[in-house]
């Protein structure tokens, strides 16, 4: 009797409570917050060194021909993201197919919005270092938006969001992502490895015509994507596009099984790993150079300013040109606040920082700039979208 009192207790005191946070729509959003102001404290303290050196150790390969991420940041970014990547894509592709994205008048509407959000922040960087050569490669720094931070602050706002504004956001941001990894590619990319590309795009072929024969058993397209994720990781391309390609190649009725499965692992376990490494960043004792150079600037101006405008404004002409219709139930109000949080840039800008910039002082300049520009993004985005759904509550 007294255990069975005990393990009631345990139940209603943590087990319960757990549970209830893990349902609550703001709890990605807290969990990301909470692993990214943890991880940069430890990265700070006497504890950082060894912090740092344990996401940068270099790990041993199972065999000598097999190209695999060899670091525990790089198998967080380039194989978990993957997963990350396959979710939203699946959840992209539902609507597209059957949801809010349905129509072409509103499937055009992300994308060209997301346009937008990029071109604009690039040519206002460019504005700020567009005669400095040194400086310059920098401008494909504020085009990204990061899908898992952006998300998880839309998400903090609870269920007074629209699913449709959450949907149009994660377009957007996938959309931005794929051009971010595509202005990797083809300007920051080093080397491309032509005959695994060449596989890659075989297997997505292969993939294709799975679904074209209506093979219904996803643990084969699970298999092969597998394969899609090695040879893209080999080809030099990002390896988490595969995880969009994949996704776009499972059967339709398969989907919501495949997002039942993996919400809580990516939600819960691999963006929270994901915030930890990333957020591994060791400031500078000062920061005047900083606060004073271009790249900053530009950095700033372009995922703050530039984002919601881009986004604002190709929305707006693409709708007065009748072009593209707003998602139902959105209001201009509510694009303008996406904007703002989709000008949180995070891992895409901070991955191509250290592409742009070869010199570490750059580098440093370059991701405290996109740490406080995401900051102020993120929480403009969150209070005014806050101020907005408080006016519409009470009929304003």
């Amino acid at each position: 009797m007294a255990r069975n009192k005990t393990r009631v207790y345990i139940r209603e005191l943590i087990v319960s409570p757990i549970k209830e946070f893990f349902q609550d729509s703001r709890a990605v959003g807290i969990t990301l917050i909470c692993c990214t102001v943890a991880s940069m404290i430890i990265s700070n303290t006497s504890a950082g060194e060894s912090y740092l050196n344990f996401w940068n150790m270099e790990l041993h390969m199972p065999a000598p021909n097999v190209h695999i991420p060899h670091t525990p940041l790089h198998l967080v970014n380039d194989l978990l993201m993957a997963f990350f990547f396959l979710l939203v894509g699946v959840e992209i592709k539902r609507e597209l197919l059957v949801g809010e994205l349905s129509s072409v008048r509103k499937s055009l509407m992300p994308i060209i919005a997301a346009f937008g959000g990029m071109i604009v922040p690039a040519l206002i960087y460019l504005a700020w270092t567009g005669g400095m050569p040194m400086f310059s490669k920098g401008w494909g720094i504020p085009m990204a938006t990061d899908i898992a931070f952006s998300l998880g602050i839309l998400s903090m706002l609870g269920k007074r969001v629209p699913f449709s504004l959450r949907v149009f956001l994660m377009a957007l941001a996938i959309i931005d992502d794929l051009g971010g990894i595509l202005t990797i590619a083809i300007f920051y990319a080093e080397k491309i490895d032509m005959t695994y590309l060449f596989m890659a795009g075989g297997m997505v072929f292969l993939l294709a015509m799975l679904n074209l024969l209506k093979i219904k058993r996803y643990f084969i397209y699970m298999l092969l994507g597998i394969f899609l994720w090695y040879f893209f990781y080999n080809s030099g391309v990002h390896a988490t596009i595969a995880g969009v390609l994949l996704a776009f190649t499972i059967p339709l009725h398969k989907i919501e099984d495949l997002v039942h499965s993996l919400h809580d692992p990516v939600n819960f376990v691999i963006l929270p790993i994901f915030a930890l490494a990333n957020t591994a960043i060791v400031l500078p004792d000062t920061y005047g150079h900083i606060f004073t150079s271009p790249v900053h600037h530009g950095i700033v101006t372009g995922l703050v300013l530039g984002k919601p405008i881009g986004i604002a404004l190709f929305s707006w002409l693409a709708v007065r040109l009748g072009i593209a219709s707003l998602p139902d139930g959105l209001r201009w109000k509510e694009i303008i606040g996406m904007g703002m949080i989709a000008g949180i840039g995070f891992t895409i800008s901070i991955f191509m920082s250290t592409l742009a910039f070869k010199m570490p002082e750059i580098q440093t300049t370059a991701k405290v700039a996109i740490i406080l520009a995401s900051l102020a993004a993120g929480i403009a985005g969150f209070v005014y979208l806050r101020i907005t759904y408080s006016m519409k509550a009470k009929g304003r």
